[in-house]
Formats: structure tokens, sequence, C-alpha cells
């Protein structure tokens, strides 16, 4: 397959399936690089995903181990950049072109196919500007898939939940499919 897959991982909860993720991905044939954001790293090691995906993880846009722009090579570098969990404040700036962060700087030079799974509390996903946000990234033809209906780590169910690896997967193989 020989396809190339960044996948950012944001601070939501729902960051402990990206590992499923990474390995599912790397399972299927595709080499996947891993960037995370600060919040990302106080819930889940950087050190898990290096391991899944036997690549370096971009954490700090000025943590560089040469001349060249990390961020800017990952992004020309990649097939498709995933973002999951895609939280309301990632979200947020991505619409917005606020380039704080690997993650987002690597978003913003990424001139690939991008898809989101947003993970978040329903009250988020219901509010007004996420969901103005999310329009005019689908305008700009992002892909998003999710949120699901279900249990939620901050309590009761509701919409907002991250999908389950599988569809993120059928939705990557959907998007790149084998050449």
């Amino acid at each position: 397959m020989g396809k190339h897959i960044v996948l950012g991982v944001t601070g939501g909860i729902a960051c402990y399936k990206s590992a499923d993720l990474c390995s599912k991905l790397v399972s299927a044939g595709y080499e996947v690089s891993v960037v995370m954001t600060a919040n990302a790293l106080k819930l889940i090691s950087a050190q898990i995903f290096m391991t899944l995906s036997r690549h370096d993880v971009l954490t700090d846009v000025f943590d560089t181990k040469n001349w060249k722009p990390g961020h800017v090579d990952l992004a020309a570098w990649a097939d498709l950049l995933v973002v999951a969990p895609a939280t309301a404040n990632f979200i947020g700036k991505y619409t917005h072109g606020i380039a704080d962060d690997a993650l987002t700087t690597v978003a913003l030079a990424c001139r690939k196919p991008v898809l989101l799974a947003p993970a978040m509390n329903t009250m988020m996903w219901e509010s007004p500007a996420l969901q103005a946000n999310l329009q005019v990234l689908k305008e700009r033809g992002t892909y998003i898939t999710g949120p699901a209906d279900g249990r939620l780590a901050c309590g009761p169910g509701g919409v907002g939940r991250m999908v389950e690896v599988p569809e993120i997967l059928a939705a990557v193989k959907a998007i790149l499919p084998e050449s």
C-alpha cells in the first residue's frame, strides 16, 4: 500500500482509542507518523505512539533535529491527515487558521485530505460556534466521521463520543483507496 498517514492526537479522553487506531493503520499497511498536542501528552504517552508507529512523534514544532521545519516536511509527506480525537479546541483553531502548536501547524500546511473524528461533551458538540466551524470545514472539503451517541466520560451519554476505530479505518480506506 505505502500510503502515508499523519495521525493527530488531541487532548480529549478518547485519545486512548488513538493508540488502537495507530496500531490498526500500521497493520493495514499504512505508514503512520503521529503529532500530539500538549494536552494529549497529559493523557497518553508519546512513547506508545512511537512504538506503535515506529516513527518519532512530533510534539513541539521547535524541537527539530535539523534545519528543516518538521511540521512542513510532515505535511508534505502525508497522503492523509487524520485527527482523532478532534476536540472542539482543535476544530476551532483549524477552522480559523490558528497555528500555535505542532498539530495545528501541520494541519494548516497540509494540502492533502483531512479527516476529523470529533470527540467532546454533548453541550460542546451542540454549540452553535462548533457547528458553524464544522460547516466551514465541510465546505472546504474536510471529511468528518462522527461523533457517535453513547456513554461519555463526563457522565450521562449523548452525542459527542468519538466513533470506534473500525469506522475511522473504513473512512480512511474510502478516502485513500488502494492503488
